[in-house]
């Protein structure tokens, strides 16, 4: 008999399309995907359980479905899409810690798969040029999606160590990106002029969407414990990513960039957060050596290929800017 899969955050493309992918999997039986809206779009062969992560009653889900998997997708970035910022830190901390909490007392989970992300380590001019997954933020984050993720990886393991016999995975991604996602990193990309912040040329490191999808469903189906920084081979410059998207650029102080950002955010133009802001200043590096040598996962996608391919579901001037370097 295949394996019990339930999906969290399932109204969203990525969770959705997750869902879909792990149900076509030979290994597994059945894929339950819950949130607190219907999906958009076909589901497949996933069933859809209309329950709130916040609320005690996902235990009871876990229960009744006899639940041996899941993948956590509910930790959402954008406080527009969740209706403020405070409805936001309730899904991603609450939620994440009632889920944490069912799956503590469930006799049936085996394995949970946290999706996380690279903005727990920050950004500051302080970092190391490449965070290991054993190394923290230089600079705890005070507030934001950023604080929220660093709260949700505390309960994850405190989690693993109650429950030393579930195999729990979390995944740390890199900035996903591909033509069919819609993020503060890659609506910022969109933006007809890109600003930047004056003097710093930013390293980053991408992650294709689909490669996203198939490390969740290789952490699902192989049962791999630990925590591992997932991202395309490689590393950008902002100033390459700019030239490679083929957009006029204006170089600005830091400080106009962040009053930019809070007025496209209160505009509800883009989500332009603070830690975007550091992210577009110092940039990021993260060691993959834990993902290829423990996790077996090998991304398909380079960094370099990754942004291609978001450059070439853009205009037209962006596709023939991405040919050049």
């Amino acid at each position: 008999m295949g394996r019990v899969v339930l999906v969290t955050g399932i109204s969203r493309d990525m969770g959705r399309r997750f869902a879909r992918a792990a149900a076509g999997d030979p290994s597994v039986d059945r894929v339950i995907g819950v949130d607190v809206v219907p999906p958009r779009g076909d589901l497949g062969d996933v069933s859809f359980v209309r329950a709130d992560i916040r609320n005690p009653v996902i235990a009871k889900v876990l229960a009744k479905e006899d639940v041996d998997t899941v993948v956590h997708m509910s930790v959402i970035a954008t406080p527009g899409s969740a209706g403020g910022r405070g409805t936001m830190k309730e899904l991603n901390v609450i939620g994440s810690m009632q889920l944490l909490a069912a799956c503590q007392k469930s006799a049936t989970v085996e394995r949970v798969v946290v999706k996380s992300t690279t903005t727990v380590y920050g950004s500051s001019p302080r970092d190391p040029a490449m965070f290991t997954e054993d190394m923290g933020p230089k600079r705890l984050p005070s507030s934001g999606y950023a604080k929220d993720v660093y709260e949700v990886e505390g309960y994850v393991r405190g989690f693993a160590r109650r429950r030393p016999d579930v195999a729990v995975t979390m995944l740390r991604a890199a900035n996903v990106v591909g033509p069919h996602v819609s993020s503060p990193l890659t609506n910022y990309f969109r933006l007809p002029v890109v600003p930047r912040v004056l003097g710093f040329d930013p390293r980053m490191q991408f992650l294709h969407e689909d490669d996203l999808l198939r490390v969740l469903r290789h952490a699902a189906t192989s049962g791999v414990p630990g925590t591992f920084n997932v991202a395309g081979d490689g590393l950008m410059t902002l100033s390459q990513a700019v030239r490679r998207l083929g957009r006029p650029s204006v170089a600005m102080p830091r400080m106009a960039v962040g009053r930019l950002g809070a007025t496209m955010r209160q505009a509800r133009f883009s989500d332009f957060s603070p830690e975007q802001l550091g992210f577009l200043t110092y940039g990021r590096g993260v060691d993959t050596t834990r993902m290829r040598t423990v996790l077996g996962f090998e991304p398909e996608y380079t960094t370099a290929e990754a942004f291609a391919d978001f450059c070439r579901a853009m205009s037209p001037a962006a596709r023939e800017g991405a040919g050049r370097a």
